[in-house]
């Protein structure tokens, strides 16, 4: 295949495949909004599992580099109630199969694995036609243009500008939103904070409510704010003012332990709103010559801890594919369609309920119940 792979989006999915067809001697042009590398966060820490993401990184033989970017101890987990009370706590012992890297850092392994000039930044893509022939126009936001005449593989999140081209579904609010905040130097200045959360992840959950934390490098802490409420309720609380929307959402945690408030109220950034959106469970589409989708441009679900390890191992799989079939565009990606969609919608119907396990009247118990029954170890005492 002389013709590069053309991708939009050069999120993990993206370059992973763009790491694949590297590997494989396929060329590939991604097309990215950012202006950079750095142009804005890429947000805090994920688990790579041993059974998907880490396949699509042995898939791009970058183990040994991936390996360097694992962040020891961050596997252990621990379940707190209200009152701050361990209700469940597991050490990492290094046998979890989800060692925790950094997204920003497993992000620059896989660009610095390409070719310069593979990724082209600033290049915002406001739509794409199809031509005819399994050929497509995508056109950006500064009015220019380009005319993909082999693959088109949009891997450009909830909110793809190449979905439309395969799919009219859209995605909608799941009911739940994230409100995000980091606190630094958190062993030295929230010392109490820092010893709830300990050495990885730590869950805080009761009916109606949560406050998750993550330990990332060095001794900064990740919050997330759990809240199921409409879109109104957060439209009501004014972001731009960062100590009334603290205020606010500290409101929604009269009552529990300081050191677990203190993850929201002593936030030393402001908070962040994250609404979650998701497609229907079997979103898949009739096959469309020359263009297919890879991670939340294709599935996307509520946070479950499997989004980028799915957006990882589509990569590398559609890149395998292309690389297997390298004279038959479309015998690779009807190959690749129908192991994606099986799969997706799989790990989208296990989330099904997940939002009574987690906020229902019985929580946190149910949820610690699910977690001593899934790591084979009693509830803490």
């Amino acid at each position: 295949m002389r013709t590069p792979v053309t991708i939009v989006g050069a999120g993990l999915g993206g370059l992973t495949l763009a790491r694949v067809l590297h590997v494989h001697g396929i060329p590939a042009t991604v097309y990215e909004a950012e202006a950079s590398p750095m142009a804005r966060s890429q947000g805090g820490m994920l688990d790579i599992h041993d059974y998907n993401g880490q396949l699509a990184v042995r898939a791009a033989d970058l183990m040994d580099e991936f390996r360097g970017l694992v962040l020891e101890g961050r596997q252990a987990m621990r379940a707190l109630d209200r009152e701050g009370t361990v209700l469940f706590d597991k050490a990492d012992d290094g046998t979890g199969g989800r060692p925790e890297v950094q997204r920003a850092e497993l992000r620059q392994m896989l660009l610095d694995s390409l070719p310069d000039g593979t990724v082209r930044w600033g290049h915002k893509v406001s739509g794409a036609r199809a031509l005819g022939e399994g050929r497509h126009e995508v056109t950006f936001a500064d009015g220019g243009s380009a005319v993909v005449t082999s693959a088109l593989v949009g891997a450009d999140g909830a909110w793809s500008r190449i979905r439309p081209l395969l799919s009219a579904a859209v995605p909608e609010y799941t009911g739940v939103s994230f409100v995000e905040t980091y606190l630094y130097d958190a062993d030295t200045r929230h010392p109490a904070a820092a010893k709830a959360v300990g050495g990885g992840s730590m869950m805080a959950h009761a009916p109606g409510r949560a406050i998750h934390a993550h330990r990332e490098s060095g001794d900064t802490l990740h919050t997330y704010v759990l809240l199921p409420r409409p879109r109104d309720w957060f439209a009501a609380i004014d972001f731009t003012d960062a100590a009334a929307a603290t205020a606010r959402i500290a409101r929604e945690f009269d009552g529990w332990a300081p050191e677990l408030t203190a993850l929201v109220t002593d936030g030393d950034t402001p908070l962040v709103l994250r609404p979650h959106y998701a497609l229907p469970i079997d979103h898949r589409w009739d096959r469309v010559p020359g263009v297919t989708l890879v991670g939340d441009a294709a599935h996307l679900t509520a946070p479950n801890g499997e989004g980028a390890n799915l957006a990882m191992l589509d990569g590398a799989e559609l890149g395998t594919a292309l690389a297997a079939h390298p004279d038959d565009v479309e015998a690779a990606l009807a190959e690749y369609e129908r192991a994606m969609f099986p799969r997706s919608a799989e790990v989208a119907a296990e989330g099904i309920g997940s939002d009574e396990l987690m906020f229902g009247d019985d929580a946190p118990h149910n949820l610690v119940g699910m977690f001593s029954e899934f790591f084979g170890q009693e509830q803490a005492q």
